[in-house]
């Protein structure tokens, strides 16, 4: 009994520690937001829209995921019909910040080796078709997912109180493997342009001299820490397969295993995002320190 009660007090520890760490990042991200819409240039420039994109899709994406941990832990039900509109949300928003860093590498790969086209491809009204873009191929995925679900669920499905996982879309064994394909075929595309334009800014950066040197260099560490970031988000696609796989095993180490991906595969990619442009930009590094200021300035 007591051993028990030791298991369960441990796994409620990693759960709030999984709060603290959900409620800090959603702090940092909103506060970046915000000092995103401090600054007309930033909002009319390309790299730091696509930032805001990601920020946004972090943050809706966070939340929910951690409010469906929470329940799955739990066992709370939900009806189906709210818990198909929750899983369109997050597989569409899965695949948003993957996507967006991959439009923000050939951003970066566009202003390095294309500078003179630089102000034409990537001007606002490019922009916001980018993000359209983005948002269409995101989808897909999502609709193939559920289109084949609609298509073999029951209508009296719809209306059971069930716990809410992506398992419960899978009626078919082929189901998960036709997923897997899909995610395996953006994975490769993904991973083509990043060692694509990795590989020409390299290029670029070798033949640059003086400022030009080290703005191409700088511009080589931000695709190289995309690429980590891409990876972690990618291989994040593949958690529900193991989740599911280790749940036939072991409950504990199913609640163990899933600990861990949320925080190596769901947490940690998007960290990285502040890090990336919130902390390395010096232009939007300090109007986040001004805006942070801003109160304890006034009070002086």
């Amino acid at each position: 009994m007591a051993a028990n009660i030791t298991t369960e007090y441990k796994i409620n520890d990693k759960f709030m520690l999984i709060q603290v760490f959900v409620v800090l990042f959603l702090c940092i991200n909103l506060l970046l937001i915000t000092t995103f819409f401090t600054k007309e240039f930033f909002y009319t420039t390309m790299r730091y829209v696509l930032f805001a994109v990601t920020l946004m899709s972090d943050c809706l994406f966070l939340f929910l995921t951690n409010i469906l941990l929470l329940f799955t832990y739990y066992g709370y039900t939900i009806q189906m019909w709210l818990c198909i509109t929750i899983h369109i949300v997050l597989s569409l928003y899965m695949f948003v910040t993957p996507v967006t860093l991959t439009a923000m590498t050939l951003e970066r790969y566009v202003a390095i080796c294309l500078p003179l086209r630089h102000t034409e491809l990537c001007s606002p009204r490019s922009t916001l078709h980018g993000i359209v873009i983005i948002h269409i191929l995101s989808s897909l995925p999502c609709i193939v997912f559920l289109s084949i679900f609609f298509a073999s669920a029951s209508y009296g499905s719809y209306t059971q109180g069930r716990v809410c996982t992506v398992e419960i879309f899978i009626i078919h064994r082929w189901q998960g493997h036709l997923n897997s394909a899909i995610n395996q075929f953006y994975f490769l595309i993904m991973c083509i342009t990043i060692v694509f334009s990795y590989v020409n800014i390299m290029r670029v950066a070798k033949a640059a001299s003086g400022e030009d040197k080290k703005s191409t260099w700088r511009g080589l560490r931000t695709v190289g820490l995309h690429a980590l970031q891409l990876l972690l988000c990618l291989i994040q696609l593949w958690c529900p397969f193991i989740e599911a796989a280790v749940f036939k095993i072991n409950l504990i180490l199913f609640r163990n295993v899933r600990f861990f991906n949320y925080i190596a595969f769901i947490l940690a990619p998007r960290c990285l995002s502040p890090l990336i442009y919130g902390l390395r930009d010096e232009m939007f590094f300090h109007a986040l320190k001004r805006f942070a200021l801003c109160g304890l300035r006034k009070k002086h």
